[in-house]
């Protein structure tokens, strides 16, 4: 009911490409949806995150307009609410919607705009997190994003992130950014431990990460999982993307249940619902068959997401009301 992890550009419907199209003034490569949804998917033979990430060049391509920004905020809101979610965090990286003119406080405010007009339509509550990205000579546009959330802190933005190839651009790398951002008092989060080691979610700690997106790779450090559980350092796991962007070799691989028997703090999220094809529900009940997890179990994971969430104590505690009371019904339906 509560998805952390869960990326715009990754998790347009088909559907909604062409209305997009139309408001960034972009041409699509096809004009049936099931053309389109075939190129926004991953291939089942996909070897590792730098071919998974490619998925994104097609979906940027709509996003470069305050409109189609507002849009697709408020579109994917819709459609979480129809999914059942109560909470969720949506992130993007401004820097990649300025393609066409747009600068990233403007980007961050449509999205901002989209996000509020989604929460009043359709009752459900979340927050935006803006992704610094990993690369070699964009340590001004990363510098511009933590300034934007820090404007918007508060205001629909909770969180700053680190997204991209970490095994070709490493976490000490953006120190100085994530610096920037404790010192401004904006949460941090950074994707760690996926396509590079232990030692990937180390210095992302020392980056000031209060989550982990993914984490997969602590499991080669025994002393790093109990600082992780020590420091109530919560994991963004991803199920589906983890196995397609091959973060391990099969599912039985997966260290959900060892995190889990070590007291770390797992979540589930989507990641992208899209490119993977997938959405939260199917996450849940993915795991429940690979590792025979039962419905309590289930529903730790779920408070375990509300306690890791950028929102308030009192929204903290209507959160897990809603867990304890509505977790088993929305799991069972459908």
């Amino acid at each position: 009911m509560i998805d952390l992890h869960l990326h715009l550009d990754g998790s347009i419907h088909p559907e909604d490409m062409f209305r997009l199209a139309e408001m960034s003034g972009a041409a699509l490569p096809a004009e049936r949806e099931e053309e389109i949804r075939k190129m926004l998917m991953v291939e089942p033979g996909c070897r590792n995150l730098g071919e998974y990430l490619e998925k994104f060049a097609l979906p940027l391509q709509v996003l470069q307009t305050k409109e189609s920004m507002e849009y697709a905020v408020y579109r994917l809101l819709k459609r979480l609410r129809t999914q059942g979610l109560c909470y969720a965090e949506i992130r993007f990286a401004p820097q990649l919607h300025t393609q066409k003119g747009l600068t990233q406080e403007a980007a961050v405010h449509a999205a901002v705009s989209g996000l509020g007009q989604g929460i009043r339509e359709f009752g459900i509550s979340a927050g935006l997190i803006l992704c610094c990205m990993r690369g070699a000579g964009n340590g001004a546009e990363n510098t511009e994003t933590v300034a934007a959330a820090e404007r918007f802190l508060g205001k629909g933005v909770c969180a700053v992130d680190l997204a991209g190839n970490e095994a070709a651009y490493p976490t000490e790398m953006f120190s100085d950014v994530f610096g920037r951002a404790q010192e401004r008092h904006v949460p941090v989060v950074i994707h760690a431990g996926e396509a590079a080691g232990a030692e990937s979610v180390r210095k992302a700690l020392e980056s000031g990460a209060l989550r982990i997106g993914h984490g997969i790779r602590a499991m080669e450090d025994s002393g790093l999982m109990e600082l992780l559980r020590d420091r109530k350092i919560y994991l963004e796991m991803c199920y589906s993307s983890n196995l397609q962007t091959r973060a391990v070799d099969s599912p039985e691989d997966y260290p959900l249940p060892e995190f889990m028997e070590k007291g770390l703090y797992v979540t589930v999220s989507t990641d992208n619902m899209t490119v993977s094809d997938t959405n939260l529900k199917k996450e849940y009940l993915l795991l429940k068959k690979q590792f025979a997890l039962t419905d309590d179990a289930l529903k730790q994971l779920a408070l375990n997401a509300a306690e890791g969430a950028f929102v308030t104590e009192e929204e903290r505690a209507e959160l897990k009301s809603r867990i304890q009371r509505e977790f088993a019904a929305w799991l069972g339906q459908g």
